[in-house]
C-alpha cells in the first residue's frame, strides 16, 4: 500500500519528512482518552440506552444518538481546501477508548461521546458529510500524515512535538483526574502527595510523563517515589483500583468524572493540567500546512456563537472544560499560546 493518499499526496508539505524523526511516543504521549480506564464498556447486548448520572446529566448510550446539529456556513464552506472538500466528506479519525469523549456505543460498533458530537457540529457548519473512522491511539499520527485523515477529535493535547507536524484548532480545555475508592481520604495536589503510592497509568502518555516527573522530585528529596502500575485492558484498570490492588489511577477528567458520578465506588481526589508543569489544550489535529485548521477553528467559533457547542458539552456533562474561544496553533505561534492555556 501506498503511504501517502492519492488525495494528498501531490500536496503534503515538506514537514512530513520530519516524521520520521519524531518517535511515536513524543507524538502519543498526551491525553489518550484509550491509554487510561473508561470503566468498561458501554455497549454489549442488554447494556442500558441511557445512564443517570449524580451530576442531573442522563448520558446516551444508544446508537441512535440525535445529535445537535448546525446549519452550513457557505462562507465557511468556500474556505475548505478543495483537496479536502472534493469528495463531500469530513474524514475524522478517533481512538472511542473513554466515556464519555469517545467510546462505543450499545451495540459495540457505533463511534459516540462528545469529540464525535463536535466533528458533527463542524462538518455540518463546513457542508460536509461526516465520515467518522475508528482508529488505535498510536496509528493516528500517520495515517494523519499520509491522508488517511483529515482531522482528529480524540482529546489530543496540543504539545510541542505534535506542533512540529500538526495544526491544532482548541476546543476543551485539558485536564487529567486521579481517582481513588470512594473511602479513601487522599487529595492530590503535587508530587509530595503520591509518594508510596500505587497508581495505574496508560504506558507512553502524559500522565505517565507527569508521575515520572513527580517521581524525580520526590527521590530528589529523599522521599519514597509512587509505584506506577500497568494494565493491559481498561477493564482491568478499574479493576485493580476498586478492589483496593491499586490506591490511584490517573486518567481524562471527564472520564474520572463520569465514573465518581455513575459508580458507588469511586470519586475524584485531584485534578492536573495535561500539559503539567505549563497548561495546554486539547484540539482538532490537522496535517501541518494544508489550510484546514484554520477553518475549522472558524467553525468552532460560530458553534460558540450560536450556543451549539455549549449544548453539546452540556449534553456530556462537560461545561467546566468549555472554552470561551477557538484559536488555532501552529508551530510558529505555539510558544505565544501556552500563556493563554486554558487554567
Amino acid at each position: 500500500m501506498a503511504l501517502f493518499s492519492s488525495r494528498q499526496r501531490s500536496s503534503l508539505p515538506a514537514v512530513v519528512l520530519l516524521g520520521t524523526l519524531l518517535s511515536t511516543a513524543a507524538l502519543s504521549a498526551c491525553s489518550d482518552p484509550g491509554a487510561a480506564a473508561s470503566g468498561g464498556s458501554a455497549g454489549g447486548s442488554g447494556a442500558p440506552a441511557t445512564t443517570a448520572a449524580r451530576n442531573g446529566v442522563v448520558y446516551n448510550t444508544s446508537p441512535d444518538q440525535q445529535r445537535i446539529r448546525a446549519e452550513k456556513d457557505a462562507a465557511l464552506a468556500a474556505k475548505v481546501p478543495a483537496l479536502i472538500s472534493k469528495d463531500g466528506k469530513l474524514t475524522v479519525a478517533t481512538t472511542a477508548g473513554s466515556i464519555p469523549l469517545s467510546f462505543h456505543a450499545t451495540d459495540d460498533k457505533t463511534p459516540i461521546g462528545s469529540e464525535i458530537d463536535l466533528a458533527q457540529l463542524v462538518a455540518d457548519k463546513l457542508g460536509l458529510e461526516l465520515d467518522v473512522q475508528v482508529t488505535s491511539w498510536e496509528n493516528w499520527p500517520l495515517k494523519t500524515q499520509s491522508g488517511d485523515f483529515e482531522a482528529v477529535f480524540s482529546n489530543v493535547g496540543i504539545n510541542k512535538d505534535r506542533v512540529k507536524l500538526f495544526d491544532f484548532a482548541s476546543y476543551r480545555a485539558a485536564f487529567m483526574g486521579f481517582e481513588a475508592k470512594k473511602s479513601s481520604s487522599y487529595n492530590i495536589k503535587g508530587a509530595d502527595d503520591i509518594s508510596g503510592l500505587k497508581i495505574s497509568v496508560g504506558s507512553g502518555t502524559n500522565q505517565e510523563k507527569i508521575l515520572l516527573a513527580w517521581n524525580k522530585e520526590l527521590e530528589a528529596k529523599g522521599k519514597e517515589p509512587a509505584s506506577l502500575q500497568y494494565y493491559s485492558s481498561d477493564a482491568d484498570t478499574i479493576l485493580a483500583l476498586s478492589s483496593g490492588r491499586t490506591d490511584l489511577n490517573i486518567a481524562p477528567y471527564p472520564s474520572t468524572v463520569y465514573r465518581e458520578n455513575t459508580r458507588d465506588d469511586l470519586k475524584v481526589v485531584g485534578k492536573v493540567n495535561a500539559g503539567w508543569p505549563s497548561e495546554t489544550l486539547v484540539a482538532a489535529t490537522t496535517l501541518k500546512g494544508n489550510g484546514l485548521a484554520p477553518v475549522i477553528t472558524e467553525a468552532l467559533n460560530s458553534a460558540i456563537k450560536d450556543g451549539s457547542y455549549a449544548k453539546v458539552l452540556d449534553r456530556w456533562g462537560l461545561s467546566e472544560e468549555a472554552l470561551p474561544e477557538s484559536k488555532t496553533v501552529t508551530e510558529s505561534n505555539f510558544a505565544s499560546t501556552q500563556a493563554g492555556a486554558s487554567k
